[in-house]
């Protein structure tokens, strides 16, 4: 198998998962079994964590997309209390991102998309009460779904097109 198969395995991926392997093999000029082979070792060492779409969020009923930061406690960077706050980030279904991280004096992010304002509210203030152990404070950034107003919409395929 060629050095640089698995990633550019990985790039044809990106750009449109939805495509077989015998598709993938005359593109990238391998056999189909070879790109077979690839791709079951990317999911095996997890660089293929799952395959899914990007629909038209609006389309779907979200009227928002929320970006919350947190400043988390200091001792939140202690393992156990970081999973305590992991398992709990899983909790919340319409999260789909949540994370540490550091900028504007918040370590963490947490991205979810909801229906309308007042789910947005009730999300934002279950996070204020159950994360209140973990959190010193906790701001939102709110972006509207239904007005097409995007400059470019949420997709991965670019990464496709980055030079290796």
């Amino acid at each position: 198998m060629r050095k640089e198969l698995p990633q550019q395995l990985l790039r044809e991926l990106l750009k449109n998962s939805k495509r077989s392997d015998r598709e993938l093999a005359k593109v990238l000029g391998v056999s189909q079994p070879t790109i077979t082979r690839a791709r079951h070792k990317l999911e095996r060492e997890g660089l293929i964590q799952n395959y899914t779409i990007v629909p038209d969020f609006g389309k779907m009923g979200f009227e928002i997309l929320a970006f919350t930061f947190v400043k988390m406690r200091a001792d939140v960077r202690l393992q156990a209390t970081f999973e305590q706050a992991r398992k709990q980030a899983t909790e919340f279904p319409n999260v789909i991102f949540a994370s540490p991280g550091e900028g504007s004096g918040m370590t963490g992010v947490v991205m979810s998309f909801h229906k309308n304002y007042t789910e947005y509210h009730k999300t934002l203030n279950r996070l204020r009460v159950d994360w209140k152990e973990f959190t010193e404070e906790i701001e939102s950034f709110v972006v509207s779904m239904g007005d097409g107003g995007a400059y470019k919409r949420l997709s991965l395929s670019c990464l496709g097109d980055l030079p290796l």
